[in-house]
């Protein structure tokens, strides 16, 4: 069933809803998550003490899957260890957790920029214990300090930090970037890392062709797709008892899950009208790109996936600040089996030495602005002694 019968079936769902008497007006104003967006209005002026501000900021910060891995163990107002918690790995997709790491690093980026915010500097101690191997275990990620600092400027780029967003709709493929935008992007990254990108030319449809082939086989994998299924939160009670994972809210999909048209078993049966809407939409997202910006690193240590985290949250902020979207595509950077020719192609086409490491490829265009992802409080991402 192509997409536009679906959103016939939709339209008819919508008139279905409304004749129940259940009042449709109020249905649409009442699906907003509000209770699982309260992080990102809380942030920052309700904690007195420097390091939970900080904090408050850094669980902002994007992850895979939305997935929000972070732990805090609290030792003081100015000291903290953060580890990964191991029950929100995503051994499908990410068996490596390489990308669990990214977005650890996110979260350090962002916690630092906070803090300088705040008039302190953070000093981040990476892996205390080590560097962990191919699989993570409960070692801390790093010790956190701040230290009160009147001399430290704050990033100019955190003035974007509470209107970033991971946006997944189409792009308006009628709105070019320009080289001058790529720049201006690519220019806040540390030398710790290559930042590159594209807007024009062959290589922009090359990597549309990418991917959407590789989102194509990530959603038609039945092992990793089901990794998906099952962390996919359907409507605005789902969404606020677990703000995590994949959020499918707002009153449109609320009202196709409510005439049975959207439900985890539609959704996981590649002959379901819910799963070849699904299909349409990554093809949407992959070839309305309007430019793509990659980040590499010379090898793969944690130390390096760190630094491609907190490198792609300084891109995401300046994207923001320019009143762009972008959107992570990294299904082809993925280490399992199914991935493996994308894999090869991706770095064939992005890497330039041997060994280097294609960390993060996210597409660029504009966009309507998105809701914020929903976030779990900071109190249940922090202990205390």
């Amino acid at each position: 069933m192509n997409r536009r019968k679906f959103l016939r079936i939709a339209g008819s769902a919508g008139v279905i809803f409304a004749a129940t008497g259940a009042g449709i007006g109020a249905f649409v104003t009442t699906r907003n998550p509000e209770a699982a967006q309260l992080p990102w209005t809380k942030a920052g002026s309700h904690y007195a003490d420097p390091m939970r501000s900080a904090l408050s900021y850094a669980i902002l910060a994007p992850n895979p899957h939305n997935r929000q891995p972070w732990v805090v163990d609290l030792q003081s107002s100015t000291e903290a260890v953060l580890t990964c918690d191991l029950q929100r790995l995503l051994p499908a997709t990410d068996p490596f957790s390489r990308q669990i790491i990214i977005g650890l690093g996110c979260f350090l980026e962002l916690f630092a920029q906070a803090a300088s915010h705040n008039g302190y500097r953070a000093q981040i101690v990476l892996f205390p214990e080590g560097e962990p191997g191919d699989q993570l275990t409960a070692m801390p990620v790093a010790k956190l300090k701040l230290i009160e600092d009147p001399q430290i400027l704050p990033d100019p780029l955190f003035a974007h930090a509470l209107h970033r967003r991971t946006n997944r709709n189409r792009y308006d493929t009628a709105r070019s970037l320009s080289q001058g935008d790529l720049t201006k992007i690519t220019s806040v990254t540390e030398p710790s890392v290559s930042s590159v990108g594209v807007v024009q030319g062959p290589q922009l449809q090359d990597l549309r062709d990418l991917t959407r082939e590789a989102l194509r086989d990530e959603l038609l994998d039945p092992k990793a797709y089901q990794e998906s299924i099952e962390l996919m939160r359907i409507g605005r009670a789902e969404i606020e008892a677990n703000p995590d994972g994949i959020s499918l809210g707002g009153a449109f999909l609320e009202t196709l899950s409510f005439v049975g048209v959207l439900n985890r078993k539609e959704l996981a049966d590649p002959n379901s009208s819910a799963f070849q809407f699904g299909l349409d939409m990554a093809d949407d997202q992959a070839l309305s790109s309007m430019g793509f910006v990659w980040i590499n690193t010379m090898g793969n240590s944690r130390h390096e996936q760190i630094s491609a985290g907190r490198n792609y949250l300084r891109v995401a902020l300046r994207v923001t600040g320019l009143g762009l979207s972008m959107q992570p595509m990294s299904q082809a950077l993925q280490e399992y089996t199914a991935m493996q020719p994308h894999y090869q192609k991706v770095h064939s086409m992005l890497a330039k030495n041997p060994g280097e490491r294609v960390q993060m490829l996210a597409r660029l265009g504009y966009a309507d602005m998105t809701a914020p992802s929903p976030r779990w409080a900071l109190s249940t991402r922090t202990r205390s002694r």
